[in-house]
């Protein structure tokens, strides 16, 4: 927050009771959830009831992930949201790379907004991720090379 926000706290005299009083964010937080509706998914023949919010834990872990060829990363990833040895399971059932983004891709989205992203439109996502991770040279040197071969290209 900063002062000027502080400032505005202060001023509000219609608040200042509760502000005095003991916050109990437990109690908010529950209450709040409990008005949010859940996503459930069904893999494996197991159903998944997804979170209403992302866990600070999955955003932390995604970061950590994007680097990582570590299984007991990806392992501590979702069982944040599904559950303890999930990834054994699924990759127990054949479950391959691109099953598991379009699954993270489709989770992701209606954890944040219920309903938002269909599994057909999560491929859709994830194919495009793919394109771009794949169009795009990964170095500075690279993408200088590309974009003079265009320019000379152009030229002609």
């Amino acid at each position: 927050m900063t002062d000027l926000d502080l400032d505005v706290v202060d001023q509000d005299d219609e608040h200042q009771g509760e502000a005095r009083a003991s916050a109990d964010f437990d109690a908010f937080f529950a209450e709040e959830s409990a008005t949010r509706p859940r996503e459930r998914l069904t893999l494996y023949g197991t159903t998944y009831v997804l979170p209403e919010s992302l866990p600070l834990m999955f955003t932390l872990q995604m970061e950590r992930v994007q680097n990582s060829s570590d299984p007991a990363d990806v392992r501590k990833m979702l069982a944040t949201l599904y559950g303890a040895d999930v990834l054994d399971v699924w990759a127990e059932r054949g479950m391959t790379d691109r099953q598991l983004g379009v699954v993270l891709i489709y989770s992701a989205a209606n954890i944040r907004n219920p309903g938002s992203v269909s599994m057909a439109r999560a491929a859709e996502l994830y194919a495009q991720q793919e394109a771009g991770k794949a169009a795009a040279p990964a170095n500075r040197a690279g993408r200088r090379k590309t974009t003079k071969q265009k320019r000379s290209g152009e030229r002609s």
